[in-house]
């Protein structure tokens, strides 16, 4: 397979804001993945930490030249980088994501049809009803989760003082689950549990703070929140443009998508590592009721890419999809050899040569279900990384995906290298690309079954 392999990625030829006409045309690594001041608007209202950045969405909708009334699929949706950014280009959107607390950050982003002045409003007149309640409060002991519930999060997430301020705050929103403005106010306390109230920090990987927060401005907070997306939504457009997200499974697309709808797939979906990003979400997953109990949370797993030892379950079979590819069999067979060779015993270790299999074949498997819902020369990128997470085997992710899509028809366009990280564990640097797939239609002699 002849690949080209570019050394940046391509900037925009025009800018889509007033406000980036003087943007650098190219980002050196360390600027490449951050946030910046001018894609804040919307994007975040909530976000994952390591959300691959706006401006890497809107360089791939210039060059996949779409338009308006084109439709762009992210299969891997999580906190809708690519549906926000596509409502603000005036592109149609759909998003696929399995996590429920993604889910519902993402479709409260995009949804810009409610009056900012009044969410202001009623958000204002819940904090003074939640001050008095809380006052009222002051001698009655400390509200906290169900023992099922609590015994889910982090070991001291989140305090006893910030976590009843908070119960009694999602209490009062609870109430208002009617009003037009429940969804974006209960975004605002998502955002305002994970960087104000809790004890969490991130970096990459979710933990606790040495130091606890005793006490947090809680309903401080949340207005604060509530107030930025207010700001944002006056200056709202593209209101017409459509950005539909399913809280779904994409390796099963039958009952989402219309066959030949998609113009194009901008994603990033889970690295093959040994991180659980059901813990990332935790804290407000259970405090806004998505999962309450460990039944919960194994249901959640099961509906997710197999990228990592804790969601493998009896009976996963995805690794059928690639039993013929012999370079993953090969990399499976290294890491359990390597298991081996350094007497590594436990059960989530004898479980790293599976799970790699395991996340390629679901790869697979979701790419051979999504070609029939891709219009002919629609263009696909894939921003994945490499890893060496298993006893530090190297998986060349980039290159495996291409070559699996290959396999299933997909024409390989090519692979462009977005940034370069550190390894934790190595200190090596690894690359992180956008694998740009073009599927050419059905042709005759491709593979339409298992790889």
């Amino acid at each position: 397979m002849n690949l080209h392999f570019n050394t940046h990625v391509p900037a925009m030829q025009g800018s889509l804001f007033p406000d980036d006409k003087n943007a650098k045309r190219t980002r050196d690594n360390g600027t490449a993945n951050k946030l910046s001041h001018n894609d804040k608007r919307f994007h975040d209202w909530y976000r994952f930490v390591l959300s691959f950045p706006p401006h890497l969405v809107r360089e791939y909708i210039e060059q996949f030249d779409l338009k308006k009334g084109a439709t762009i699929l992210d299969p891997f949706c999580g906190t809708g980088t690519t549906v926000v950014e596509a409502k603000l280009c005036g592109i149609n959107s759909i998003g696929i994501e399995a996590n429920p607390i993604a889910h519902f950050a993402s479709s409260v982003k995009v949804a810009w049809d409610i009056d900012p002045y009044k969410l202001s409003e009623h958000a204002r007149q819940i904090a003074v009803n939640v001050h008095k309640a809380l006052a009222s409060q002051q001698n009655s002991a400390l509200r906290t989760l169900p023992d099922d519930a609590f015994s889910l999060l982090l070991k001291d997430s989140i305090s006893p003082l910030p976590l009843h301020k908070s119960l009694v705050l999602l209490d009062a929103l609870k109430a208002e689950a009617h009003s037009p403005f429940h969804r974006h106010e209960m975004l605002a306390l998502a955002k305002a549990l994970v960087f104000f109230i809790s004890n969490l920090h991130f970096g990459p990987e979710v933990g606790v703070r040495r130091t606890k927060k005793v006490d947090a401005p809680v309903v401080e907070s949340w207005l604060s929140e509530v107030s930025t997306i207010s700001s944002d939504l006056r200056i709202a457009q593209h209101s017409d443009t459509q950005a539909i997200i399913h809280h779904a499974d994409s390796r099963q697309l039958s009952m989402i998508l219309k066959p030949e709808s998609i113009d194009a797939v901008f994603t990033s979906p889970p690295y093959p590592n040994e991180k659980d990003y059901t813990r990332t979400t935790r804290l407000e997953s259970v405090m806004f009721g998505f999962i309450t109990n460990r039944d919960d949370l194994r249901s959640l797993k099961k509906g997710l890419l197999r990228s990592n030892t804790r969601n493998v379950y009896k009976g996963d079979d995805d690794d059928s999809w690639i039993a013929g590819n012999t370079e993953i069999q090969k990399i499976a067979s290294d890491i359990e050899d390597k298991r081996i060779e350094l007497g590594k015993t436990s059960g989530f270790e004898r479980l790293y040569g599976k799970v790699t299999k395991l996340y390629f074949g679901g790869m697979a498997r979701h790419l051979a279900e999504l070609r029939q819902y891709l219009k002919p020369g629609a263009y696909l990128g894939y921003v994945v990384g490499d890893q060496a997470s298993y006893l530090q085997v190297m998986i060349r992710t980039g290159q495996l995906l291409s070559d699996i899509a290959q396999s299933l028809g997909y024409r390989v366009d090519r692979i462009d290298l977005f940034r370069t990280r550190l390894a934790t564990a190595t200190r090596k640097q690894l690359r992180e690309e956008v694998v740009v797939l073009q599927w050419p239609g059905n042709r005759q002699g491709v593979n339409h079954g298992k790889g």
